[in-house]
């Protein structure tokens, strides 16, 4: 068994949702680890976890994190992490996230984008993903309307991520 640990200085875990239904909000997570096991470097029926710290949510404007990080979201005093467990198959990878203590499944795609030696003779894999969640499915359930009667934050929430193992 292998196991390898994500690079969080060359990797990104994002999020785009739409406001008032006309345009996107994007946001990441500065801080964030996470582990793969591999029975060899193909990645084939790879165990995979991660963990996200909520506080560390970052949408480029300092009141809306707060917001994002208050009771009325994710509430990072109760719930300061955001756990995911799954296996790779199939550029596929399938398992169980956890948001304010609701885990659901989910499925997310995968590329292997590909893999080498670093600077330091290190071995690393690189891989794109992308999914998407219904967030009240989480139970992110704040509801709010404009005047036209549109939602102020979309149901839908695209995720994204940039990954960089380092073989252990």
């Amino acid at each position: 068994m292998t196991q390898w640990n994500i690079d969080a200085g060359h990797s990104q875990i994002g999020f785009k949702v739409k406001h008032l239904g006309i345009a996107n909000v994007s946001g990441y997570f500065r801080k964030f680890s996470g582990t793969v096991q591999t029975g060899n470097d193909d990645f084939e029926n790879a165990g995979v976890t991660f963990t996200l710290e909520v506080a560390s949510i970052d949408t480029n404007n300092t009141e809306r994190d707060a917001h994002l990080s208050s009771p009325l979201f994710f509430d990072a005093a109760q719930f300061p992490t955001i756990h995911f467990t799954g296996l790779l198959a199939d550029d596929t990878l399938k398992g169980e996230l956890t948001i304010l203590n609701n885990t659901r499944p989910v499925s997310l795609q995968v590329e292997h984008t590909g893999s080498g030696i670093g600077r330091f003779n290190d071995h690393r894999a690189g891989f794109e993903l992308s999914g998407k969640i219904n967030r009240k499915d989480f139970g992110l359930n704040f509801h709010l309307l404009n005047e036209a009667g549109n939602l102020i934050v979309g149901d839908e929430v695209k995720l994204s991520g940039e990954i960089e193992l380092i073989r252990l």
